[in-house]
């Protein structure tokens, strides 16, 4: 069991990629994480979010447990974002997280999600989420472990 990131863009700048790298080098199984990046759609609209949700799609097993990033999701605190990855991994389930592109994703893949999770009301650029993700799975794996690097 580990995490999958799906993201679609290019590929990570290089202050997102020292900041991943410092949370990745903490993290252990389950909580361990791979990127796989899918470039943007050349058509724009509905027809890039179509395209781009196929190809996302395509590369969730049916069984895992899947995290859509969406600024219309539910607001978890990271204790309650820690303990729905934890269930997810308690019943050997892999957890693939979606940051969709420039226009979202589809009805499809928010139908699919078993959580569509909100960092904030606020948006935020994709590198910058792609950075919040991997501190959020480090502070998800660190609180389930009872570590004290979350302060309640």
């Amino acid at each position: 069991m580990s995490v999958r990131v799906l993201a679609i863009g290019k590929k990570h700048e290089a202050w997102v990629t020292n900041g991943i790298d410092r949370y990745e080098r903490r993290l252990r199984k389950p909580f361990d994480v791979s990127w796989q990046l899918l470039p943007h759609s050349a058509r724009e609209g509905d027809a890039a979010r179509t395209e781009e949700s196929d190809r996302l799609l395509d590369r969730v097993d049916r069984d895992a447990f899947l995290v859509l990033l969406d600024e219309r999701g539910v607001n978890l605190d990271s204790p309650g974002l820690s303990g729905r990855l934890q269930g997810a991994f308690d019943i050997g389930r892999q957890v693939v997280l979606i940051i969709g592109g420039a226009y979202g994703v589809d009805d499809r893949v928010r139908a699919r999600a078993d959580l569509v999770w909100s960092l904030s009301k606020l948006v935020f650029p994709h590198q910058l989420v792609r950075l919040i993700v991997a501190e959020q799975l480090y502070r998800a794996q660190e609180i389930a472990a009872g570590r004290p690097y979350h302060h309640v």
